[in-house]
């Protein structure tokens, strides 16, 4: 596991504060026990685990003009009982620490204890830090613990180094903005994620680029249900789609995906962008802004409800599960939906609750990530 907070290398680690603001922004943390005091916007579900697992490949480029590209940092490693080491992984944060990972790999798989790798700017108080963390926790005792001087580090280029293209089928590729295409004639969706969600690595990016490659044969209006980087819109404008929408409630998502439109050649009638005002959007003509922050008339997304003939929602399984009746309402009666960022255990609970809108349901599965898509049914109330 691996949590990154706002602080050294700040272009590094703010991809994952946005990341747990856009995987958890619609206010649906994952279901977890009440018997610790961990916090309501965390998650000990496997999902948020897997998510930020991620962080390290979905980073991007993040701001070339940030002071703090090449600087040193403090590491400190931590041993702790592995029941344990995702609250103290949290709590560091809290306490100042720039990132927290959960070593699994360390030590006997029998062995009580687990190590916690963090992250600090070299003025900080790592022995403070630590304290108050365990102490938050309820530690009896600050765990034993090692600190050692990091050497000075080209961040960007760490962070580039980590992409490469990704063939996602045959023909099909998304290569970072910094990559040259391995193949100039295949259909390379070019990508710089910024601070946003999406660079085609992840299961979840996979299965839905794989499903719109399948359901795409020309025409088609197709929406993107939070869009992230727009990398899925842009996929489909691509593949032939006349056009693609998309909607998300960070506004640094909206901006990385009008950049990567334009990164693309996408024509701006091909691609539109929404930032939703709500949490929760309602398929109506109120809370949803453009990117120029204007409220759109004509082009109002929620005045395309019945309108698209494909549906894409790459969300969790909380913000699937109680916005069903409103990303199924988008679609035209007979039209596809696909619905992915659930863990292949958490299948049944979509199956059942899409029932009532879908027929025809399948699931496609990659590394226990799954994809349910399904045909809206002809009778559900727009």
């Amino acid at each position: 596991m691996f949590l990154c907070n706002t602080r050294l290398p700040r272009f590094l680690s703010q991809f994952h504060h946005h990341a747990h603001l856009h995987l958890l922004s619609s206010s649906f943390s994952q279901s977890q026990p009440k018997k610790t005091t961990q916090p309501s916007f965390l998650s000990s579900s496997s999902q948020w685990r897997s998510h930020c697992n991620l962080t390290a490949s979905v980073i991007g480029k993040l701001s070339l003009e940030d002071d703090t590209v090449s600087s040193s940092y403090l590491s400190a490693r931590i041993w702790c009982r592995k029941d344990i080491a995702g609250l103290l992984s949290d709590a560091l944060l809290c306490f100042g620490a720039s990132s927290a990972s959960i070593d699994d790999g360390d030590g006997d798989p029998d062995d009580a204890k687990i190590c916690v790798t963090s992250f600090f700017e070299e003025c900080q108080d790592v022995a403070g830090c630590i304290s108050h963390a365990a102490d938050s926790i309820g530690m009896k005792e600050t765990p034993s613990y090692e600190v050692i001087n990091g050497k000075e580090q080209d961040w960007v280029k760490i962070v580039e180094d980590m992409f490469h293209p990704v063939e996602v089928t045959n023909g099909l590729w998304i290569i970072p903005e910094w990559r040259t295409p391995v193949d100039i004639q295949a259909t390379n969706i070019i990508i710089n994620p910024g601070l946003a969600f999406g660079t085609g690595e992840h299961p979840t990016t996979r299965l839905c680029l794989l499903l719109l490659h399948e359901l795409i044969k020309g025409g088609e209006h197709v929406l993107d249900y939070g869009t992230g980087s727009g990398i899925l819109g842009i996929a489909a404008i691509k593949m032939g789609a006349a056009l693609a929408v998309g909607v998300d409630i960070d506004p640094q998502a909206i901006t990385s995906a009008h950049r990567n439109a334009a990164l693309n050649n996408i024509e701006p009638d091909q691609m539109h962008f929404y930032q939703s005002k709500f949490k929760v959007p309602m398929p109506s003509s109120v809370g949803i802004e453009n990117a120029m922050g204007e409220n759109p008339c004509d082009g109002d997304i929620m005045a395309e409800t019945a309108k698209y003939d494909i549906v894409i929602a790459n969300l969790l399984l909380n913000p699937l599960r109680d916005l069903a009746s409103h990303i199924t309402a988008y679609a035209k009666p007979g039209a596809f939906i696909g619905l992915s960022g659930v863990l292949s255990e958490q299948v049944a609970q979509i199956r059942e609750i899409y029932s009532s809108f879908l027929d025809n349901i399948s699931v496609s599965e990659i590394d226990g990530w799954a994809c349910i898509r399904g045909i809206r049914t002809p009778d559900q109330p727009c």
